[in-house]
């Protein structure tokens, strides 16, 4: 396998944003520069284990000689499992676009796989920092002693039962919310995940329609062709006329 061509920028690793709950951070979109500094055009994909979770644009392309460009990858608004975090990775594929061929789809499907250059760069999933009470000293400290005291004075006002009570529904309405809302989250990547393919599949038909439009007037008649027959078709009339009125003679 050759060495990739490609120079990739962050070379190692791509890092998201995920909260304490396990969500990608909406709104956060990790970026990967590609730079093809050879002579040569170069095609190229991007692939990764987990293409459910991640929205890549664009996820294929061309390079011009000495040409860049920018790759956007934004998380989908799913719910992270901890004992997928070390299995998310990403794959740079490239390839030399042989000389003659436009037809980008056909090139990948023909080339063999000792042509291919592979890069893999492995996620990083970084958590909002939390402060550290040695900073804020005594007002810390006072801060917390405030908040036990309101605690008690509230808890001698209302009745134990009641507390309870009403600190279970609490519990039991926010897993529920929770569940809805993760379930909503990853129904919408479902749907922009199959949005994305519909549209690539239309851009592939109408380039296929294309082609066979060409391939059509390819195959019509030449005009020279269509002259030269003229004068003949002409004779051929003019014989059976001249025959109908023969028959009529001799009868």
């Amino acid at each position: 396998m050759p060495n990739q061509v490609l120079t990739i920028d962050p070379q190692n690793e791509l890092k998201f944003k995920v909260d304490f709950s396990g969500l990608f951070e909406q709104g956060y979109t990790t970026h990967m520069r590609l730079t093809n500094p050879s002579s040569d055009t170069v095609l190229f994909k991007i692939k990764t284990t987990a293409p459910k979770k991640y929205c890549v644009r664009p996820n294929s392309g061309v390079l011009e000689p000495n040409s860049k460009v920018d790759i956007a990858i934004t998380p989908q608004p799913v719910y992270l499992d901890p004992n997928e975090k070390h299995k998310h990775k990403f794959m740079v594929q490239s390839v030399i676009a042989p000389e003659g061929r436009t037809n980008i789809d056909q090139v990948w499907k023909e080339i063999s796989p000792d042509q291919l250059m592979d890069y893999k760069l492995k996620c990083v999933f970084e958590t909002p920092r939390v402060s550290n009470l040695n900073d804020s000293g005594d007002n810390a400290a006072q801060n917390e002693v405030t908040k036990k005291r309101a605690a008690a004075t509230e808890d001698a006002k209302v009745p134990k039962t009641f507390t309870v009570f009403k600190h279970d529904n609490l519990e039991s309405d926010l897993q529920k919310a929770t569940s809805e809302v993760l379930l909503l989250r990853e129904e919408e990547s479902k749907l922009r995940h199959e949005n994305l393919q519909l549209k690539e599949e239309l851009l592939r038909l109408h380039q296929k329609v294309g082609e066979g439009r060409v391939r059509r007037h390819s195959y019509t008649p030449d005009k020279n062709a269509q002259a030269t027959l003229i004068p003949w078709i002409a004779i051929a009339i003019g014989m059976a006329f001249l025959g109908i009125i023969i028959g009529k003679f001799l009868m």
